[in-house]
């Protein structure tokens, strides 16, 4: 089943839409105007990512809610989760295209975290609102001990790590 978009709640809509069209290249094609559930309302703003009418990102601009001065909008903080841990990753097929993301990004004054970690090679950021962002490139195909591996960790209650990533390095951000 493919998925047709997510929907995220926007700190600063205006900076959203410079990250998300202006550095990522996706195209904002509607927004929808509503009452919501709890009061106020919002703008829902739709991103296509693939060029078709198929695939979107989509962000609330959220107006006059009850307790809007305490809205989080980093998923991860909502939550209180370590940084990271929630993140949406966008998919890539070869390493120049995983290099392009990352000197766009770079050059757009954002710092990057790249880690092989072994099965895929990954880049990470941040967006307006903080929360991670990752450009993902699957390097290894998945066995039959992979899925061994993961079924007995569903009841696994001690620490049995990975084999650690290949490589992690962090890319500071260009001078804009």
């Amino acid at each position: 089943m493919p998925y047709q978009h997510l929907a995220l709640a926007a700190k600063d809509m205006r900076a959203t839409h410079e990250f998300y069209e202006g550095v990522m290249g996706f195209e904002l094609v509607k927004v929808e105007v509503a009452p919501l559930l709890t009061g106020g309302w919002g703008k829902h703003f739709f991103y296509r990512m693939d060029g078709d009418d198929s695939t979107f990102i989509a962000f609330w601009e959220l107006h006059d809610g009850p307790d809007a001065d305490d809205y989080i909008f980093d998923l991860n903080r909502a939550a209180k989760l370590p940084p990271m841990t929630n993140h949406y990753a966008f998919s890539v097929e070869t390493p120049a295209q995983l290099e392009q993301w990352r000197g766009k990004w770079q050059a757009a004054g954002l710092e990057v975290y790249e880690i092989d970690h072994n099965w895929c090679h990954s880049i990470y950021t941040t967006d307006p609102s903080g929360n991670a962002v990752e450009f993902c490139l699957t390097t290894g195909e998945f066995t039959p001990a992979d899925r061994e591996r993961a079924i007995g960790a569903l009841d696994e209650a001690e620490f049995k790590p990975s084999p650690p990533p290949a490589s992690v390095q962090k890319w500071p951000a260009e001078t804009v």
